[in-house]
């Protein structure tokens, strides 16, 4: 009778397993991949009502100018834990809600990255690494693409004058790439 050789097959099954899941997990082939979005900053369009019949002995009224959307604070995105640059602008449009837009981002690619509107102050270096989940912070939604120009809504619910930065977070491994403290126009 011939003997099995189990513990190589199980050192095999193994070993590929935890390949499987390394790769899935850190995803490593972001690093090389890059996803340019170049989105306009929202416009809003209003419906108007007609314009009111005046009798011709009155002079009418000169049309109101809209305003149209308006910067409420900006700053400059900051490294953490990967190279990352670019301008973040919390936006409010002309119908009263709100966006934050990322202007010419540059950073690394990543798995599970976000845009956050949070409560924490920006630190430099690794100090500012882990803290924006510490305290308040809403999730905008995936990062479209790690390089360009985008919008992420901010929720109707949601007072954007109660918090102070912006970071891109990775989700996956609770760290930020980069963030921005946004100083009130």
């Amino acid at each position: 009778m011939r003997k099995t050789l189990t513990w190589p097959w199980v050192i095999a099954v193994v070993a590929v397993s935890g390949v499987g899941f390394g790769l899935y997990w850190f995803q490593p082939w972001k690093l090389w991949q890059d996803q340019t979005v170049q989105e306009a900053l929202p416009e809003v369009t209003q419906t108007s009502a007609p314009p009111a019949v005046v009798p011709s002995d009155e002079t009418p009224a000169p049309p109101s100018q809209a305003t149209g959307p308006q910067t409420l604070a900006d700053g400059e995105l900051i490294s953490h834990e990967h190279a990352t640059s670019g301008t973040v602008r919390l936006v409010r449009l002309t119908d009263g809600s709100h966006v934050v837009r990322l202007e010419n981002l540059d950073t690394s690619n990543g798995p599970d990255l976000r845009v956050w509107l949070t409560d924490a102050p920006v630190k430099q270096g690794q100090a500012g690494w882990h803290l924006f989940d510490d305290g308040k912070y809403v999730s905008l939604g995936k990062l479209k693409g790690n390089k360009g120009s985008q919008n992420y809504a901010v929720p109707r619910d949601v007072d954007p004058s109660s918090y102070r930065s912006v970071s891109i977070w990775c989700d996956r491994f609770d760290v930020s790439f980069g963030a921005a403290e946004l100083a009130r126009a």
